[in-house]
């Protein structure tokens, strides 16, 4: 089976709407490895790996996101794989 790797920038109105929550549990469903935060510019941003149907599956969720989110724009691009071990919500972007 195929893997892929993408990077996704999710845009509109997307923070404080649970989507990085409801994001981990579709990841964890379809099997998703990588993770997902805010983004001070208001966006989320998710990498995500796995067998290449299931990211097709990931990504078109993501373009929905759960009810209370307004999705505007999605941006995804292929990465290199980091090989991820679990799904996670990061909370807060480390201090540099």
């Amino acid at each position: 089976m195929v893997k892929k790797h993408l990077d996704i920038k999710v845009s509109g109105k997307v923070q404080g709407v649970s989507y990085r929550a409801t994001t981990k549990a579709v990841a964890d469903q379809l099997g998703i490895k990588g993770f997902v935060k805010n983004e001070e510019d208001g966006s989320v941003y998710v990498e995500a790996e796995g067998d290449a149907p299931m990211i097709v599956s990931f990504l078109e969720w993501c373009h929905e996101g759960p009810d209370t989110a307004r999705v505007e724009q999605v941006e995804s691009k292929e990465g290199e794989m980091k090989n991820y071990r679990n799904f996670e919500v990061v909370k807060k972007n480390p201090l540099p």
